[in-house]
């Protein structure tokens, strides 16, 4: 298995915008939730190229939790052929004394979840770190010296102008990471944001999120960033491996409650309820549920949603003769561009990744 993920559920605050997979700790016995991670990783051999920590929140682990957890999966697995290993970052809960310990045990990269250097704008998202706190803890992992560091942010949040935003995108920039990825709120379900959407209270404005996209496109290409995937932007040599395995539909295992895993045609994803994830994984029983096939034509359609997202663009190959005359009436729009290997978004066209990745379906 080439691509490990392991998902630690745990947020001090649950942000309303968030449908993975998280809750606070409560009373939950960390020792015995590290252990089920570590019994769960020994299943099977493993010997990744890539490893991604996410969450909620894996910073919300103690320093002991971490330091444990860490050096357990270098005692079972093969790190021999790892060339990256992220962590995600929560700026609350960031410390020298963590970052030390992720670094001397192998995380090469960390992505810290700043989302907006605005604290009016913070609030709103309901996120328990200030701008103050952000920037000194980014400097934290900038002392730390990890090979690659990447800041997360979001727009088209509610109240958000597009000033505040250019002041996000200066602020980031300024920061020097070799990374960033920028994603435009999206409403998901069993959501707070998603029931205010539904009650009129928040709206979508398509218009307005095409601004918000371009500037930062316009803003982090001047500065010689790559703008390698729809929300993410890397400066020569750093674009994140685990999440390009992701976008050409690479096998990855999950570990973790609730963590997804597809591995030779079949997907599914640990039981989303944390205390029984330990129970049924600590005494040896299988936490996988709501196993599926991935078929042909379920990867093909997983395909047009992935790949048209990149730089690398859409195979060809893969639209039938039947929709062919669709790429010459989206070219003409000016929301693609093609040639004899691949199908790429324009600038245009980008924004409408979605719609236009249905059109080419047929």
């Amino acid at each position: 298995m080439k691509h490990l993920y392991v998902h630690i559920p745990f947020c001090h605050r649950i942000c309303p915008y968030c449908s993975f997979h998280k809750h606070t700790p409560g009373g939950t016995d960390m020792v015995a939730f590290v252990d089920a991670l570590l019994k769960e990783v020994e299943k099977q051999p493993l010997k990744p190229q890539t490893i991604f920590f996410g969450g909620g929140t894996p910073t919300m682990l103690s320093e002991k939790h971490m330091e444990r957890l860490l050096s357990g999966l270098r005692q079972r697995v093969d790190m021999s052929e790892v060339v990256e290993f992220t962590m995600e970052a929560n700026p609350r809960n960031i410390t020298a004394a963590k970052a030390d310990i992720m670094r001397d045990l192998g995380v090469t990269r960390v992505s810290l979840g700043i989302q907006s250097w605005d604290n009016k704008t913070l609030k709103t998202l309901g996120r328990d770190h200030t701008y103050a706190q952000a920037q000194k803890n980014w400097g934290v992992l900038c002392d730390a010296r990890f090979p690659s560091l990447n800041i997360d942010l979001m727009f088209s949040i509610p109240g958000q102008s597009l000033e505040t935003w250019r002041d996000t995108l200066e602020s980031t920039l300024c920061s020097r990471p070799d990374h960033i990825s920028a994603y435009n709120l999206n409403y998901e379900e069993d959501t707070d944001f998603f029931r205010r959407l539904k009650t009129g209270e928040f709206r979508m404005d398509e218009d307005r999120d095409a601004d918000f996209f371009h500037l930062a496109i316009d803003m982090m290409e001047a500065e010689g960033f790559e703008h390698y995937e729809i929300s993410n932007y890397a400066m020569p040599g750093f674009r994140s491996v685990h999440n390009e395995a992701y976008w050409m539909g690479e096998d990855y295992l999950g570990i973790g409650p609730g963590a997804f895993s597809t591995v030779n045609g079949r997907r599914w994803h640990n039981v989303k309820d944390t205390p029984r994830y330990m129970a049924m994984t600590l005494a040896g029983e299988d936490t996988a549920t709501e196993i599926e096939e991935i078929t042909p034509d379920k990867r093909r359609t997983e395909r047009f949603g992935l790949e048209l997202r990149t730089a690398r663009g859409l195979p060809l190959d893969l639209i039938q003769p039947e929709s062919r005359k669709m790429l010459d009436i989206l070219r003409d729009q000016g929301l693609l561009s093609y040639d004899e290997h691949h199908v790429r978004l324009t600038r245009a066209g980008k924004p409408l990744v979605d719609p236009v990745a249905v059109a080419l379906m047929g």
